[in-house]
């Protein structure tokens, strides 16, 4: 990986309110239409290909209240799977910090309201998992070359017992 490729503008606190702000949005106008927009991102290489959107909601790991952010899926069985890329920013987003302390986490995808338990992935599932959503999105692999971290890999899947 090397980091030095990642367009500098990236480490900007304007972009990192662009994506707070975006994301409210995104989930306010997806919550209000029941999914049938704010359902996909048509953005980078999901111009022409695009990618399904959810909407995650984890606890907030200090505050204990709800945190919603909209993320690109993949269907793995009954599992979801999700990235915790953040456009290859330094460090992890927020929503992955939540759910690492506190896994009980909400998928909605339009309507449909899923209790599930998140986990990130370990090496063989992302070895695995990782081509797959780079074909659903193929910027994913640019993240990855913009971070020196390891992009985690999270399967939400149906808590058992």
């Amino acid at each position: 990986m090397d980091a030095n490729n990642r367009p500098p503008q990236l480490d900007s606190p304007v972009v990192a309110q662009l994506i707070k702000v975006g994301s409210r949005l995104n989930t306010v106008v997806y919550r209000a239409t029941g999914g049938r927009l704010g359902n996909t991102w048509r953005i980078g290489a999901a111009l022409h290909k695009p990618v399904p959107v959810c909407l995650l909601t984890t606890t907030g790991r200090k505050s204990g209240k709800p945190r919603t952010a909209p993320l690109l899926y993949l269907r793995d069985g009954e599992n979801f799977v999700v990235v915790a890329s953040q456009g290859g920013l330094a460090h992890h987003p927020a929503w992955y910090l939540n759910l690492r302390a506190n896994p009980a986490v909400t998928i909605e995808v339009g309507r449909d309201r899923h209790e599930l338990r998140a986990r990130t992935a370990d090496e063989a599932e992302r070895a695995r998992l990782w081509p797959k959503l780079v074909d659903v999105y193929a910027d994913f692999d640019t993240y990855d070359a913009w971070t020196e971290r390891e992009i985690p890999v999270v399967i939400c899947e149906p808590a058992t017992g």
